[in-house]
């Protein structure tokens, strides 16, 4: 008996979920956006290689979905996937958010060169572009004029014909609407802030689970810096410190 009851007490302090009734599931379904080297379809690509370190070492498998991004939310929110990857803090109030973040979106505004650079103090008294679902308006200071696009493609002839003043959007994908142009100097980006990424988990048990597991694994990940070697590895910034703590 004493045995078990030792046993038992290991359990519940390596596994808080159990403490709790609830049971970790084998496995997580994760939807995302196509990003290039970072989510790619077939598996491949930074966020994938953090999901698979933080999860799989604790014997849930990481099985990975690929849609734009307003669909990878209504895959989470039809029980077909137990959470979407780039989500900003509480960017969806339906959804469970862990308290830490796994990396940070380096956004930035792109417009044409002989327009003033926007700073994020001023943003906000522009016209701005995002593609829809992405919501920037919620974490962009006194965002008022701005338009939803359904494609990146159309980017471009926006700014030319200045039906807005700035497209924006993280680094990896300004740079691939810049790659578009046979013109790129006509263009400027220009950075204005800097927004954690979530996983934003379904609201159910199992995705409160799987929440509670990811904000363990994080906090062993980012204090012993076995994270690095993945950024290191795509040659992205890490986003953590000695001194890291949730956002």
């Amino acid at each position: 008996m004493a045995v078990r009851a030792v046993l038992l007490a290991m359990l519940l302090s390596i596994c808080p979920w159990v403490a709790a009734g609830e049971r970790l599931p084998q496995q997580v379904r994760l939807a995302s956006e196509e990003w290039l080297d970072y989510t790619n379809a077939d598996g491949s690509g930074l966020a994938w290689d953090l999901m698979r370190k933080v999860f799989e070492p604790a014997g849930v498998k990481v099985v990975v979905q690929s849609a734009p991004y307003s669909r990878a939310i209504g895959l989470v929110k039809r029980g077909e996937a137990d959470a979407w990857v780039g989500s900003y803090k509480e960017e969806d109030e339906d959804n469970l958010y862990p308290r830490w973040h796994y990396d940070m979106d380096h956004i930035y505004a792109l417009g044409l060169a002989s327009k003033p650079a926007p700073t994020l103090a001023n943003i906000g008294d522009f016209r701005l572009a995002w593609v829809r679902g992405y919501d920037f308006g919620k974490y962009l200071p006194r965002v008022r004029d701005f338009r939803e696009i359904q494609r990146r493609e159309g980017i471009l002839p926006m700014l030319e014909h200045d039906r807005v003043d700035f497209y924006i959007d993280a680094l990896t994908e300004v740079d691939y609407v810049l790659g578009q142009s046979s013109r790129p100097e006509h263009f400027r980006r220009t950075h204005v802030a800097e927004l954690p990424l979530y996983l934003a988990f379904a609201r159910h048990d199992q995705g409160r689970a799987l929440r509670d597991l990811f904000d363990k694994r994080m906090g062993e990940l980012v204090r012993s810096g076995e994270l690095k070697a993945i950024f290191e590895h795509w040659k992205q910034p890490y986003p953590f410190g000695a001194g890291s703590a949730p956002q």
